[in-house]
């Protein structure tokens, strides 16, 4: 996604929507209480993201877009998409029918991709999708069926993974929406910062770290007063979707850090932050449900967690982009048309530019009976960084 400045002034949402929110506050207002006054933050972002018919992801709230509270690289620009498949095309091609999407958003990416794989000859067998959203679930139907009904027969909805994959899985922005664990040192100690119920809001409680959340704070060997996230649900997928992995490719966009960068003893307070009408702040209590909550990624700990795979490669998107031939791309409107041109060039300055998202976001792939280097890492592969 792209990221606005804080802005304290947010619009107001309306009134249903305040509704459903406080629907959602009760919820989690029981959570707490249920569970003795505490709830770790995994747990409260968690419900904020994904309670049934109230969470950000579960609700009807538009998110995607200009309307919505964020944008991300497919709904920015079809170069995204275009210059993805490229990538895609080179492991379908090496006999691997099925390709598998992650959390599919508004489905612009999926209908990118299906009429760029079809150029170039290289269509899956079939375009599984997994969506945990009931509501953009529909949207991704409503989106494709207009968009690409000549290949809606190779489209399925996955209820969950299947045990065995044959299959390049693609997933952009998916490791960083979920729960993350936050944790503060002290004195030697770590303790977990989580939430309490504070009259009808919410307030940072600490507890003393436990179980898996204190194992992976002590790995990290982090100075004093320091905050910052434990991420153990996205390397948890990331093993899950390894172990299924029979012949394929695991392909992660998102943005973050190698451990290095991520636990630096300059970022004192952590990676969270919340998005809410293209305005980015860090309040996660604020209207549970109605905004974005994320976490930067460790793609460190996610090159652990793929440790069964080969690790095929590792770069930010700029370069990923450039290696997979998005100049190229761009180079098929010409100049000389400036009202088709401009806006394709604007879009590519997002894309790849260090100040916009190329060089936060990252691309990670793991691979199972890959047999030939991608294109995509042939170029300023970063590897050795994790």
């Amino acid at each position: 996604m792209t990221f606005s400045s804080p802005n304290p002034a947010l619009p107001e949402p309306s009134v249903d929507a305040l509704a459903l929110s406080a629907r959602l506050q009760a919820l989690i207002h029981r959570e707490i209480e249920h569970a003795g006054g505490w709830i770790s933050f995994a747990r409260y972002m968690e419900l904020a993201l994904y309670a049934p018919g109230l969470g950000y992801y579960s609700a009807g709230s538009r998110k995607l877009g200009a309307a919505g509270d964020f944008v991300t690289a497919p709904e920015l620009s079809p170069l995204f998409g275009r210059t993805l498949a490229r990538q895609i095309a080179e492991l379908l091609a090496q006999d691997i029918p099925d390709l598998i999407e992650l959390g599919a958003g508004s489905g612009v990416l999926a209908a990118v991709l299906l009429e760029e794989l079809a150029t170039l000859g290289r269509l899956p067998q079939r375009y599984r999708i997994l969506e945990v959203s009931a509501d953009l679930r529909e949207r991704q139907q409503a989106q494709l069926q207009a968009r690409v009904p000549q290949y809606v027969s190779r489209i399925e909805w996955l209820e969950r993974m299947p045990d065995r994959l044959n299959a390049v899985v693609i997933a952009n922005e998916v490791l960083d929406a979920l729960p993350v664990h936050r944790i503060r040192t002290h004195d030697g100690d770590v303790g977990e910062i989580g939430v309490e119920s504070n009259g009808d809001g919410y307030a940072w409680a600490m507890r003393p770290a436990a179980g898996a959340v204190a194992a992976a704070a002590r790995q990290l060997s982090l100075p004093d007063d320091y905050e910052t996230e434990i991420n153990l649900a996205a390397p948890a997928l990331v093993t899950d979707l390894a172990q299924r992995l029979v012949r394929g490719a695991l392909l992660f966009i998102d943005y973050g850090f190698p451990a290095r960068e991520f636990f630096h003893s300059q970022r004192t307070r952590g990676t969270l932050m919340c998005h809410y009408r293209h305005h980015a702040h860090d309040d996660p209590f604020l209207w549970p449900g109605l905004q974005d909550i994320t976490a930067h990624v460790d793609f460190s700990a996610i090159a652990q967690a793929g440790a069964a795979l080969d690790l095929l490669g590792y770069v930010n998107q700029a370069q990923f982009l450039i290696n997979c031939g998005i100049t190229a791309l761009l180079g098929e409107t010409p100049a000389s048309d400036v009202a088709r041109y401009a806006p394709l060039a604007g879009q590519a300055q997002q894309l790849l530019s260090p100040a916009e998202m190329g060089e936060l976001f990252k691309v990670i792939a793991f691979g199972r009976g890959i047999v030939s280097p991608l294109s995509g890492f042939s170029r300023g592969d970063k590897s050795h960084t994790l």
